[in-house]
């Protein structure tokens, strides 16, 4: 059957196709061992149509996916409370599990208020649909993430872009027009660079505007911690990348949160988090909180990481955090490489427009604290060789 609407499909993805930039999904398969604890070097591999790849492309910075901790406080969790929240937050779905969580966030990070959902997509469209409207001016980093330039441009604000990373840029669009508040992004997550955080919440507060930061790629990874109630009014942290499950958090003041709760529709009109990835999120807070050894780990392991890519005449960007970005600019050249990597049994991002700014195509590499030295080795090899 042939309509309107599936023509329109047809070609669009045909064209997506042409131009290298057509998504599709694959579906992974990965076994736990009997006695699971993060230790294990095997879990940073997976099979893919009968072939093992090793795996350079998760957001699981430390290993906590698979963490023994976190595998009990779901069993636990899913007895005490079911494996579902039932319903929205505003009618029976919000537990004693998702206040600890709450709670236990406010703590380290000062904030007074936490409000859950589902993902840091759907946290910073609630945020940016809510707090903002066709009246209020907006600065935001030019890279900032997709969620919050579509939550911005939703609810039809005067959206004004400053330079990455430039708080000259920032200052010079200020200095025009006072702004309702500035949005940055901690650790970028396609560059993995980190924004110059003192100097912009510095510059928020000599001109009374509002600081927001989305810190979904640094929460858990840096010592001392980027961010945190101090630096930014408004902080909205995630759980699928240090913290290896699933879901996010704002954390601002009780006023904003309050305010979030009366009016997010996104909150309102969601089933809640499940309580027990509340609990599994909140094992996850407890455990980064109080053993700092996978952190290190994944420092030294960049470490290691960027002085065998410098040996091997492999030029880098300027990351000193977990995302490692090799930007090689021509899509199919990034397509072809990431390909040939797989070929040698090692699975690297290939990122390419619209994520990233035409003609900057990537591979986009993350190091976690999980990988062993030989994982490295054999990625920089692989590169190598790839590129030669």
């Amino acid at each position: 059957m042939s309509t309107a609407l599936l023509d329109k499909i047809e070609k669009t993805q045909a064209q997506l196709e042409r131009q290298g930039l057509l998504r599709r999904r694959h579906a992974i398969s990965a076994s736990l061992p009997d006695e699971p604890n993060i230790e294990l070097p095997d879990q940073l591999s997976f099979r893919l149509k009968g072939k093992h790849y090793l795996n350079f492309s998760s957001n699981d910075y430390l290993g906590l996916s698979r963490s023994k901790a976190l595998i009990d406080a779901m069993c636990h969790a899913s007895k005490q409370y079911g494996v579902g929240s039932g319903s929205s937050p505003l009618v029976t779905g919000y537990s004693q599990a998702h206040l600890a969580l709450e709670q236990r966030l406010c703590k380290i990070t000062g904030h007074e208020a936490a409000l859950l959902f589902c993902s840091g997509f759907s946290a910073n469209m609630a945020l940016m649909k809510t707090l903002f409207d066709s009246s209020d001016t907006v600065m935001a980093d030019k890279l900032m993430h997709a969620s919050v330039i579509d939550g911005l441009r939703d609810c039809q604000v005067q959206l004004k872009r400053f330079l990455h990373n430039d708080v000259a840029s920032a200052q010079r669009i200020m200095n025009k027009q006072v702004p309702t508040a500035l949005i940055t992004e901690s650790i970028f997550s396609m560059d993995g660079d980190i924004a110059p955080l003192l100097s912009l919440s510095r510059l928020c507060k000599q001109n009374n505007v509002s600081m927001i930061v989305d810190d979904a790629h640094g929460f858990g990874v840096q010592t001392p911690p980027l961010v945190d109630a101090k630096i930014a009014d408004i902080q909205v942290v995630t759980f699928g990348k240090a913290l290896g499950c699933q879901g996010a958090a704002i954390l601002a003041s009780q006023q904003v949160v309050d305010f979030l709760v009366s009016n997010a529709r996104e909150y309102i009109y969601s089933t809640a988090i499940s309580p027990v990835n509340a609990c599994v999120a909140l094992a996850a807070v407890d455990l980064i909180d109080t053993d700092l050894s996978l952190v290190h780990r994944l420092i030294d392991n960049i470490s290691y990481f960027r002085q065998q890519c410098e040996h091997a005449g492999i030029k880098l960007s300027d990351s000193s955090t977990a995302i490692q970005p090799l930007v090689l600019g021509d899509i199919d050249t990034t397509l072809l490489v990431a390909d040939r990597l797989k070929e040698l049994g090692l699975w690297v991002g290939a990122i390419r427009p619209p994520t990233v700014p035409k003609g900057s195509a990537r591979l986009r590499m993350t190091i976690t604290a999980m990988h062993t030295r030989d994982d490295i080795d054999r990625l920089v090899d692989g590169l190598s060789t790839t590129l030669a």
